[in-house]
């Protein structure tokens, strides 16, 4: 079992940056990859961006290229999302999520029924 934990949400200004982390313990070493979601009001869970845990392959929606960047420290067991020229439309809580699996295809990522594992979320807001 793995437990996450997500820090670096709050408040930000339209054209602003936060940087979220997502510690990782338990059994880390069953981690195939990390992604990370989020949601909004009334919306359901919106892929963002995922690093596979062995070997650092990356693939972000296509909403957010550009402007974030995801990483993970594996001897810290945690991960990253930086969040540069934020939106306010990307108000949201942000999710971190494990996966357990391992695709080739890493658009099988972006599906969050292939994650096992998720943290309790952290709000980012984005004001106008």
């Amino acid at each position: 079992q793995v437990q996450l934990v997500e820090s670096g949400g709050g408040l930000v200004q339209a054209g602003g940056s936060l940087r979220l982390s997502c510690a990782a313990s338990g059994r880390t070493q069953d981690i195939f990859a990390m992604g990370w979601f989020r949601q909004a009001p009334g919306k359901e869970r919106e892929f963002v961006s995922v690093v596979t845990w062995d070997d650092g392959r990356i693939y972000y929606a296509d909403s957010v290229k550009g402007r974030f960047t995801i990483s993970r420290d594996r001897a810290k067991n945690t991960g990253y999302l930086e969040m540069n020229l934020l939106k306010a439309e990307e108000t949201a809580v942000y999710y971190c999520a494990a996966s357990f699996r391992y695709f080739v295809d890493m658009d099988f990522y972006s599906d969050p029924i292939h994650y096992a594992s998720w943290g309790q979320g952290t709000q980012v807001t984005v004001s106008s």
